[in-house]
């Protein structure tokens, strides 16, 4: 099973762009989903280094696995998590 989370519809609004990454890895983790599809898309790549920051907090960094920049799509990345 994969959660999407595409952030073309908010990403002129950052509250709530971190909402969103935060709400997608909480139910990751609640439902023991391995694997999120974040879709930042391509346009400057700003959106894009936003979630890379947002994931690279202590505090959220802690919550997954790693992080796979999509190399075929520039504008997609994978959270990987992994559960005991």
């Amino acid at each position: 099973m994969k959660l999407k989370l595409d952030l073309h519809e908010i990403y002129n609004r950052g509250g709530d762009i971190d909402h969103a990454l935060r709400a997608i890895i909480d139910e990751a983790i609640e439902k023991k989903v391995r694997l999120v599809e974040i879709i930042p898309g391509k346009g400057s790549g700003q959106l894009k280094k936003r979630v890379l920051r947002f994931l690279e907090q202590k505090e959220i960094r802690v919550l997954y696995d790693r992080v796979e920049k999509d190399s075929k799509n520039f504008g997609r990345l994978f959270v990987h998590f992994r559960f005991k």
